[in-house]
């Protein structure tokens, strides 16, 4: 699994979600015709321990632990996703980001956003696979793996994402509140009241000069 690119997906990763691209492509060679297939996402800390990073049991079988059962991730993988296998023969075209109407199916079909769920693990009648918010500061691995849906097991997998880091929170005290850094809008205002005490000041000493 790699990050989404910078066009697709700006400010990735954030401070809870990280954008990945879907696996275009890369599982071709192990469909079978006639076949009904899935890719699962796992998702774990990078600071789980290698033994723990199995997503499947001795017989093939694809693990089904929770964002619950592994502490978000602490105590290894946990299922994030299960999605259909993208089509590789007709891809999404990038150019139709730029386009209103399209960017919506675009980003949907080319991207997968680990952490988008805000709501599944207080819900008690969601019964769909729980994607919650991912922890700040924190670093993860990722992995895509192609399930046979009718024997269950898996057919083929990737290698675990390079380390991908979330966004660290910006304490209030850091910000930096200098002019340089102000809003465009707040540094027009400025400009204007400036011209506006320019102006009066003008006016306040013509009239004195003119009593004088």
């Amino acid at each position: 699994p790699q990050l989404a690119a910078p066009q697709l997906a700006t400010s990735n990763p954030t401070l809870t979600t990280v954008a990945l691209e879907k696996p275009f492509c890369i599982f071709d060679t192990s469909l079978s015709p006639n076949k009904s297939y899935s890719v699962y996402l796992y998702a774990m800390m990078e600071s789980a321990v290698a033994a723990s990073s199995l997503v499947t049991d001795h017989g093939g079988k694809p693990l089904n632990s929770t964002f619950q059962q592994t502490s978000g991730g602490r105590l290894g993988p946990y299922k994030a996703a299960v999605f259909s296998v993208p089509n590789c023969a007709s891809p999404p075209n990038p150019a139709d980001v730029g386009d209103v109407n399209k960017v919506a199916d675009v980003l949907k079909q080319h991207l997968f956003r680990v952490g988008d769920d805000g709501t599944c693990l207080y819900d008690p009648n969601f019964l769909d696979v729980c994607n919650p918010p991912l922890a700040p500061d924190t670093t993860y691995r990722f992995k895509y793996i192609l399930v046979d849906n009718t024997d269950g097991i898996m057919k083929d997998h990737t290698l675990w994402s390079d380390p991908i880091k979330t966004r660290r929170v910006k304490l209030p005290m850091k910000i930096d509140t200098w002019p340089g850094r102000r809003s465009g809008g707040m540094i027009v205002i400025t400009s204007i009241l400036s011209v506006f005490l320019f102006l009066l000041l003008s006016g306040f000493l013509a009239s004195v000069f003119s009593t004088v």
